[in-house]
């Protein structure tokens, strides 16, 4: 019987060497010929920097590298050297496929659950896809992506998943998905440690309790109602509870019931209507419908889905953004229809209130004349006046309302009390952090972060463009706008390549506080009408108003981020802004 190590060999020498090779002698540790663990690894980092060269990152200087050198070239000197990053050290991830493609669709799921900005969800995966090699191919959607994993070898069968979600705005925990995207793609943490990562942000709960997200909306109306709509010390008080209220409904009974979900905006602005028009039918003016109706439903106007669908349509997007934008106008279509049926409604059931209000509404009679009319002090016949010429016969005037005069569509006398009088303009250097500081926490935003005095000061800078801009051209809404928004998206990028930080969290809170004040610069929501025509023309309106805003917001965004990212390297796959 042959001896086993003799067979064991000679099946090796058979199987294991190349055919041009079976017939050499055994190769021993001083020969110069290489061996198959050699070749692997040569072609390994062959691989390595093909792929890095492919993504423009600098090759990696290895053993076998062919772009190894021992010569240093000197660095040019620029002075925009402090603008760029350093090249990414991504080489390859040694992880296993199955663990990368996992981690791809958890970051998928993460960056639809806490409101990612959409029109950058699909270019952060396809990088993502690209770095870790998952051979996907990616498509997004409203509120969902598609996610195809093709096989190793080319008759594998390719997969297809599906990943839907629909949240809401989570700064803090979508500033912790950014981190780890970025720590996943810079090879700092592994694929299977990302996945552990998202899933526990996933599963944790909200930062902060259903009351105190309930008073933080009660302070945000409040101050709003004061900054935009020209409320009184009265008004904002109402305002807040509705919006109070507004709140809790929205986050507790709409998200236990799907049926009432389906109603919740048109019930809530129903609310807030009735109740803004009942105070304001109390004799003397002590309250104003159209700074409590404004401020009480501020926090559900479709403001950031507007600038959404305006982002998406410029950034090429037709499809994503075309279904957007629809929604957004419809929505506010209904919006309006909600606060006309709860003033009507009430204006129902109180006689007297439906009585002062039709005896105000026609205080003021227009007579038109049709014709041509010629002056008499004319000269020349050809100075002639043609179409509709109005006169206005003041009627029904009593002497309590020649003295009042009209603010921000507010009623205002000066010999009222303190408590019933717009507050002055000082007021501003109090109220804007106030609003900042509570809108960004009522989004999910970490009172313990340095993030928070960022977006606070970045929302009054805003702000304070915003304020400039409507004093130089006031009744433009469109650039003031556009103003206010290049100076949040030109500090916002500059803070994320110099600081690093993540631009889209440190400018969401200003950009949100343009949207109130852009609207309060149209006119507000004012739902004073007289016939159904007036009653269409005033809802549509609001969407026309609301679209101007966000064309406004969107060009000055994009025009920061191209003045920001000008110079320097490119930044493309982790770019993380609006």
């Amino acid at each position: 019987m042959d001896d086993p190590s003799t067979e064991s060999q000679h099946i090796k020498r058979q199987t294991g060497s190349p055919p041009a090779a079976q017939g050499q002698p055994p190769r021993n540790t001083t020969s110069d010929w290489p061996c198959e663990e050699e070749i692997d690894a040569k072609r390994e980092v062959h691989w390595m920097n093909a792929f890095a060269r492919l993504n423009g990152i600098e090759p990696r200087k290895g053993e076998g590298s062919s772009t190894s050198t021992d010569v240093k070239k000197p660095k040019r000197f620029s002075p925009f050297a402090f603008l760029r990053r350093a090249p990414s050290g991504v080489s390859k991830n040694l992880e296993d496929l199955a663990v990368r493609r996992n981690f791809l669709l958890k970051l998928a799921k993460a960056l639809l659950y806490f409101g990612a900005p959409p029109h950058r969800i699909e270019s952060q995966l396809i990088a993502a896809d690209t770095i870790l090699n998952t051979r996907a191919e990616i498509v997004y959607l409203p509120n969902i992506v598609i996610v195809t994993m093709h096989g190793e070898e080319p008759e594998e069968v390719a997969r297809t998943y599906f990943v839907r979600s629909k949240g809401r705005l989570a700064l803090t925990s979508l500033h912790r998905v950014h981190i780890i995207y970025r720590d996943v793609l810079h090879d700092r943490m592994g694929a299977q440690e990302g996945i552990d990562s998202l899933r526990r942000i996933l599963r944790a709960p909200p930062i902060y309790p259903l009351k105190f997200r309930c008073f933080l909306a009660f302070i945000c109306s409040s101050t709003i109602c004061v900054l935009a709509f020209g409320g009184s010390a009265v008004d904002m008080f109402i305002s807040g509870i509705c919006a109070s209220i507004l709140q809790y409904l929205g986050l507790s009974a709409a998200n236990k019931s799907s049926m009432y979900a389906n109603v919740y905006e048109i019930s809530v602005s129903i609310f807030v209507a009735f109740v803004a028009r009942g105070l304001s039918s109390v004799p003397g003016h002590v309250f104003c419908y159209s700074a409590i109706s404004s401020a009480g439903v501020v926090l559900i106007l479709p403001g950031f889905t507007v600038l959404i669908s305006s982002l998406e349509l410029m950034s090429k997007n037709i499809f994503c953004g075309s279904v957007r934008i629809v929604y957004a106008i419809i929505y506010t279509l209904f919006l309006g229809f909600g606060l006309t049926i709860g003033s009507d409604f009430y204006l129902v059931l109180d006689r007297r209130a439906r009585r002062q209000y039709y005896h105000n509404s026609s205080s003021t009679n227009f007579t038109y004349i049709h014709g041509q009319f010629v002056f008499s002090n004319s000269t020349s016949p050809l100075n002639m006046m043609s179409g509709v010429i109005g006169t206005v016969l003041h009627s029904h005037a009593s002497n309590e309302t020649t003295s009042l005069k009209v603010i921000k569509g507010c009623l205002r006398d000066d010999s009222w009390s303190w408590w019933r009088q717009p507050f002055p303009w000082y007021a501003v250097f109090i109220l804007v952090p106030l609003y900042s500081t509570c809108s960004s926490l009522s989004n999910l935003q970490s009172w313990r972060s340095i993030q928070l005095l960022v977006m606070v000061t970045f929302s009054c800078a805003a702000y304070a463009a915003n304020k400039a801009t409507s004093i130089l051209l006031p009744g433009r809404t469109d650039i003031v706008s556009a103003a206010g928004a290049f100076v949040i998206g030109l500090l916002g990028n500059i803070y994320s390549r110099v600081v690093r930080g993540t631009a889209f969290t440190s400018m969401v809170t200003g950009v949100l506080f343009l949207v109130p004040s852009g609207i309060a610069q149209g006119g507000g929501l004012n739902q004073n009408y007289r016939n159904s025509s007036e009653q269409y023309s005033v809802g549509f309106s609001l969407a026309l108003r609301m679209i101007s805003l966000a064309s406004g917001v969107t060009v000055g965004l994009f025009v920061s981020q191209v003045l920001v990212y000008l110079f320097g390297s490119r930044k493309n796959g982790a770019h993380f802004a609006f």
